[in-house]
């Protein structure tokens, strides 16, 4: 199926999961993760299946000052 990750569409396995596509992509924490504008908790990333066309946005803190 095909999902857009951070703007960059990937051809994944159906029902995948949100755990899945961070460990597709090698996310390194800390980072939150949104699908289609949700943010998903991370208690849920290893139930929430994702879609067709979903959009995946794995987004890093920002420090400094």
């Amino acid at each position: 199926m095909r999902i857009v990750v951070n703007h960059t569409p990937h051809e994944l396995p159906a029902l995948s999961k949100v755990s899945d596509v961070l460990q597709f992509i090698a996310a390194k924490p800390p980072y939150a993760v949104a699908v289609n504008l949700q943010f998903i908790p991370k208690t849920q990333h290893s139930i929430h299946i994702l879609k067709e066309n979903d959009q995946v946005e794995v987004i890093a803190p920002v420090t400094g000052g």
